[in-house]
């Protein structure tokens, strides 16, 4: 969860305070629903933008309401997000709650006009699957952040069995690309020297619009419309989606950062196919082999799943083995979450303690893998984008997304240039240029 106001309460003069739960396409949708909340001056608010991946990640938006009632006992609290979305009768029944908002309620500003004017209903949320357009949302910045997220897509088209964000997402519909062009451009201008592209399903990108552009294309547009962004990122890639364009692009943009992650989930090939996931071990190993021919500097990052229902021990191995076969240098690890719903929570499940051993040997397997990657990094330049400062240091993050501690204070935003000088807890120690 990040939370987008510091502090525990409102003060006085009131204000919007955020509480983000789950991605980054979240992120962004937090400070479309804090202009939206300023703009018609809401007054004091906390509202909380949840997550449906886990059943826990609904379990702590919920947690994080009660909080935010005892600390903020004079304030309207409201909820939306994904969690909200599938299930708002639950959150409705909370009486800590005064709106329940729907996904695409939260982008309306006419949404927090009435809620000001208090003649708004308490639960909004709409049919999500009857929503069939994207529009682009301006945005003067994030606060505190010299990356922005930037929404380019929104919704699913495919039905992974594991998976419930559909059905908070809806289908797959994309932005403009001249929208997108004047976000970050105008993003730009309020001091974002990196911009990353979002998306439930990013490489989906274009196939609802005129022409079908692809996310290459559009990757490349911004590139040559807004000369002035200094990094462009991918979020994460659908494997099987990830075409002759985008490989393309990654040989050839240097303003791509090296960088990218993979939605692979699994390394056994019957369990993809239970996941009803599109490619197959063999693609995904290949594809990191060709990136990595086409920009031998490049870090892998990739999503993993551990005790899917009917995995077996040999199963989980080939998934274990999966970080060495593709090169992996950056784990996201899950137990798998069973989610009311979806057809694999009607399958055999794994024992919810040995899919926590599995995500445990995942994510130690995943933490020598990173290590080994910093250790790579030792001794070489790196260009840091600065995130934050204080009187002796400097934290950000190079180009490989590898977070750098610098030995003295740069500016906020600022892209600097720094040898690898060791590896700390928390990350790689860097030593500013002269």
């Amino acid at each position: 969860m990040s939370e987008t106001n510091q502090g525990q309460g409102l003060n006085a003069a009131g204000g919007a305070r955020l509480l983000t739960f789950g991605c980054r396409l979240n992120a962004y949708e937090s400070e479309v629903i804090r202009g939206h909340a300023e703009a018609a001056g809401l007054g004091p608010v906390v509202i909380v933008n949840t997550c449906a991946v886990t059943a826990e990640a609904t379990r702590q938006a919920r947690q994080a309401i009660r909080k935010a009632r005892r600390d903020n006992p004079t304030a309207r609290i409201l909820v939306t997000g994904c969690a909200a979305q599938i299930d708002p009768d639950r959150f409705a029944a909370m009486p800590e709650l005064d709106h329940v908002l729907g996904n695409a309620e939260k982008l309306k500003a006419e949404t927090f006009r009435a809620l000001a004017r208090h003649d708004a209903a308490r639960v909004a949320v709409a049919d999500i699957m009857t929503v069939r357009e994207t529009a682009s949302h301006l945005i003067a910045g994030f606060e505190g952040r010299a990356r922005a997220f930037v929404e380019v897509q929104q919704g699913c088209d495919h039905r992974c069995t594991f998976c419930i964000i559909p059905f908070g997402r809806g289908p797959s519909r994309s932005v403009p690309a001249d929208q997108i062009v004047r976000q970050i451009r105008a993003l730009t201008q309020n001091g974002s020297a990196e911009a990353v592209l979002t998306g439930v399903n990013l490489t989906s990108y274009g196939a609802d619009l005129t022409g079908a552009p692809t996310l290459s294309h559009l990757a490349r547009r911004i590139l040559a419309e807004v000369p002035e962004l200094a990094r462009l990122r991918l979020s994460s890639l659908d494997p099987v989606d990830v075409d002759e364009g985008l490989l393309a692009l990654v040989a050839e943009e240097p303003r791509l950062m090296p960088h990218l992650h993979l939605s692979l989930q699994a390394g056994d090939d019957l369990i993809l196919k239970r996941m009803k996931r599109r490619h197959t071990r063999q693609q995904a190993v290949e594809l990191s082999r060709r990136l990595r021919d086409l920009r031998p500097d490049l870090a892998l990052g990739a999503d993993l799943i551990a005790g899917f229902p009917t995995e077996t021990e040999e199963a989980f191995q080939h998934t274990l083995e999966l970080i060495a076969d593709c090169g992996l240098n950056f784990l996201h690890v899950f137990p798998y979450s069973a989610r009311a719903g979806t057809p694999a929570a009607r399958m055999p499940q794994v024992p919810a303690p040995l899919r926590r051993e599995r995500a445990r040997r995942l994510r130690e397997a995943g933490q020598i893998a990173r290590r080994h990657f910093f250790e790579s990094r030792l001794d070489s330049l790196a260009a840091v984008l600065v995130e934050k400062a204080d009187g002796a240091h400097a934290q950000g993050h190079s180009e490989h997304f590898a977070p750098v501690t610098l030995d003295r204070p740069a500016a906020p935003g600022s892209i600097v240039q720094a040898t690898i000088e060791g590896i700390g807890a928390d990350g790689l120690i860097g030593r500013l240029a002269a």
